[in-house]
């Protein structure tokens, strides 16, 4: 097997599956979590450490500093060089993550123009007028879907979205094929799915987890090397959270619990994102997960 992809909701259990396929088919990780891509960012991303990676080489971990922005064009071309990497030495890659739009990047092609600086700065002038909340009724106006993939607080790429719909004309997610993948026609996806109450139960336990384990002082060391410089990293859930705290917008329980509620809401918009994939093939929990893998790949004889 080539190329695998596991996705799906945050706290739903990518990882654990995606290292029992690696091990499976001899194959190597790629990192598909916007946030796990960045130095530091371990306890807030659930980052898997060396010893739960049993052996399994991971890329795309750990390759930016928090005061650098990524964008899904970088993305893009580092997976799939990555990828390219992989099969050429006679491995197989397993994608796995949440980040729905880094997913696509690899598998589909995207159309988005270049930046126009015109556009984008009238845009960033419109948010330090009318605010970001605007800027997000504005986007869930113009492309509902868009709005449903993009995270609210996240100014970025919220002026990027309604950029590409200004220079275009037409949707940001029109740029967004949905016929299969040309790239990778053999590749096979899998989602996660989980039943909400438990799933809110399972991110209640991990942000508490999280909490135990040091988040906060995890955010105030990367405070130390730049995290506030970046525009990206630090709106990462949890995160922005205690930075608020650490800034004293918000008392430590209010960080906590407002985490827990922008984590679920986030479950919700991977949900929603990811079901518009025809190409997925979705394994609940009560379904034993790496042999209902392994029994459609047998199907469509991708065994191998």
């Amino acid at each position: 097997m080539n190329l695998l992809v596991v996705c799906g909701a945050t706290a739903t259990g990518k990882s654990q599956l995606a290292i029992s396929l690696a091990h499976h088919f001899d194959g190597e990780i790629v990192n598909a979590d916007s946030m796990q891509i960045y130095r530091g960012m371990d306890i807030g991303t659930a980052k898997l450490s060396v010893e739960e990676r049993e052996g399994i080489v991971h890329h795309l971990l750990d390759v930016l500093d928090v005061y650098q922005d990524s964008t899904v064009a970088w993305y893009q071309s580092a997976a799939r060089e990555v990828i390219t990497d992989i099969h050429a030495r006679g491995k197989s890659a397993i994608v796995v993550g949440g980040t729905g739009l880094y997913i696509k990047s690899i598998l589909d092609e995207l159309n988005f123009p270049d930046t126009d600086p015109a556009v984008r700065n009238n845009l960033e002038k419109e948010l330090e007028s009318i605010g970001l909340k605007a800027l997000f009724e504005r986007l869930e106006k113009l492309d509902p879907a868009a709005a449903i993939a993009i995270d609210r607080e996240n100014s970025r790429r919220v002026i990027r979205a309604l950029e590409v719909i200004e220079i275009t004309g037409k949707p940001f997610t029109a740029n967004l094929p949905r016929e299969a993948s040309t790239r990778y026609p053999d590749a096979a996806q899998f989602g996660l799915v989980m039943d909400r109450e438990k799933l809110n139960e399972r991110i209640s336990a991990r942000v508490d987890r999280m909490w135990d384990e040091g988040f906060v002082s995890e955010v105030e060391t990367l405070i130390g090397v730049g995290i506030k410089d970046g525009r990206t990293a630090q709106l990462a859930l949890g995160y922005s959270q205690i930075i608020a705290y650490l800034e004293g917008r918000m008392n430590l329980d209010e960080a906590r619990e407002d985490t827990k509620r922008a984590t679920r809401q986030y479950a919700r918009r991977q949900e929603t994102w990811f079901s518009r994939d025809e190409r997925i093939t979705w394994i609940s929990p009560v379904q034993p997960r790496l042999h209902s893998v392994l029994a459609h790949l047998e199907k469509l004889d991708l065994s191998q």
